[in-house]
Order: structure tokens, then sequence, then C-alpha cells
């Protein structure tokens, strides 16, 4: 099973050193503390990253999806769900995204679970009980960070920040698979290239091996230890662009790695909170004209 290969790291409280002698703290939020708020919404002002950690959503189920995704990828039934252009749901094949600005294709194949979209056959309902789980936080996490925000900046917002997701068709919940190198990529091309994430807040459980990376405003990358049993959390352009800069989405990749780890597949799965299509977010942008533009940016839509 996949979940055998992952690499255990204690989360407490990341510290990670960058040049000059400053620190990046991603601060770790207990989910039952009642700091849980004041500390989620800081992480967020200092670094658009945080870890969550004592939260319900249990390992085995955690396990159990990555075991019938890994299954799923390593079959010749992927071909037969390839994505709809209109609807974004369904199986997206190798090199098929790029980030914005990019014009190198990221090194991963993915699969779009939306709402009230088929999985494929043999894909457990575990897997929507966990989409639907980390639907849930999510949710919540948007209602502390709507409460601890100033209230100058909460008059920016076209409703409650939690209220945005409420029977939105567009939350994503993204299952990727990044397959081993063999040393004939394309030069410069990387598992996911620098960028941004488009939601409001993305949630991500461990993922099966190392490389995910953040960048400073210095320009330095760090990496973000996979503990198993945590949530990584991050701000999005949405989130950003609805509070005004307030809460800043930061760039992050997914690097190659070196060695033994080359050898192996990443799996990885993220949930996207995106409000609903008519949600307000600036004086520019709806939530589905922003999000119309970015898919085109990054390659996926016409």
């Amino acid at each position: 099973m996949v979940y055998k290969a992952w690499l255990y790291f204690p989360l407490s409280f990341l510290k990670m050193s960058i040049k000059g002698g400053i620190e990046v703290n991603i601060r770790t939020v207990d989910y039952q503390s009642p700091q849980a708020p004041e500390q989620l919404s800081s992480s967020f002002r200092e670094t658009g990253f945080a870890v969550i950690s004592n939260h319900p959503i249990s390992k085995t189920l955690i396990e159990e999806v990555y075991a019938d995704w890994e299954n799923f990828f390593s079959s010749d039934q992927k071909s037969e769900y390839l994505f709809n252009p209109n609807t974004q749901a369904g199986y997206f094949p190798f090199r098929t995204e790029n980030a914005k600005d990019s014009a190198k294709k990221d090194l991963k194949e993915f699969f779009h679970i939306y709402p009230n979209h088929p999985i494929p056959h043999g894909i457990r309902k575990s897997s929507l009980e966990l989409r639907d789980h980390l639907l849930s936080i999510g949710t919540k996490l948007l209602g502390w960070l709507d409460q601890k925000t100033p209230e100058d900046i909460r008059r920016k917002f076209s409703q409650p920040l939690d209220q945005m997701l409420e029977g939105s068709p567009k939350n994503l919940f993204r299952i990727i698979h990044y397959p081993p190198l063999d040393g004939t990529e394309e030069v410069g091309a990387v598992r996911a290239s620098a960028h941004e994430d488009i939601d409001m807040i993305t949630l991500l459980p461990a993922s099966t091996e190392m490389g995910l990376q953040v960048k400073d405003q210095s320009g330095n990358w760090h990496e973000v230890p996979g503990g198993f049993g945590e949530l990584v959390v991050n701000v999005g352009d949405m989130l950003q662009m609805a509070s005004a800069g307030f809460y800043r989405s930061t760039t992050h990749r997914v690097i190659n790695p070196k060695g033994d780890a080359a050898k192996r597949s990443r799996y990885s799965m993220p949930l996207f909170c995106h409000p609903r299509p008519d949600v307000i977010l600036s004086e520019e942008h709806t939530a589905d004209s922003y999000l119309t533009q970015r898919l085109r940016e990054i390659g996926l839509a016409q």
C-alpha cells in the first residue's frame, strides 16, 4: 500500500531558517484549542500557511483513500474518465497543466472530484467521505478567519467568508499522482512549478513523499515537512482578493526529488475551497470570472 512509504515528521512548530538568520515560522494550530482561531489568523498573516493538528479526520480513512487512488492511477481504466473541458471534472493526463506564466507542463496527472459528479468505478465512498470532512473543516476555518479579521477589512467582504462556500458547486477535491522520474524529463520541468492557489483556502492531508516548498518574502525556498495525521492549509488568491491583501497567497511548489525518492511516486490530495460562482470577490471579479481567467492561464480552459 502506498502509505507504508510515508515519511513521518513531528510538526509541533515548524521553524525553517533562511539566509541572514531570519526564520519563517509556520504555526501548528491545535484544532481543539480555544486559541485556534487567533493562531490560524496570525499564521496566515505571517506566512500564508498553517498546520492543523488534532483534527477529527481518522488516519485510517486517509490511508484507504490513498490506496484506492494508487490503484486507479496504475490501471488502464483512467483513460475512460477523461476530463470534461466544460465541467473540469474527471481525469487529467500526465503533463496537462502548467503553472501561471510557466511554459513547462507539470510532471503530474490528476483527477478532479466536484460535487454531484461521479467518481470512477472501484473508488470507495471513503473518498467522498474524506472530501466532506475536509470541506467541513475548511468552512470552520474560514469562519474563524472571519471572526478574527479586523472590522475595516471585514467590511470589504461581500458576505461572511464561511457563507461564501455554502452550496458551492466549485469546491474541488483533486487527487494528484506525480510519477517516478526516469531521467528523460524536459529540462526545467518539475512536479509542480511555483504557483499560488486559485481558491479561498486549500486543505492538504499529508502527502506520501516530501517535496512541498514555500517561498519567503526574500525569495528563498523552504521545505514543508509532511507529518502523518496533520493538515497543511494555505491562503489562496480568492481570499487574498476578498481581503484586499490582508491575507496573502504564498507562492509554493513541488520540487523533483533526488536519489531513491526520484524512483517513487508521490501522491497528494488537496481540497480547494471555492466560493459559489456568483460571490463577489472585488470590484473587478466574481468567483466565476476570476476562476475562468485563471483556468485559461494554467492551460485547463480555452
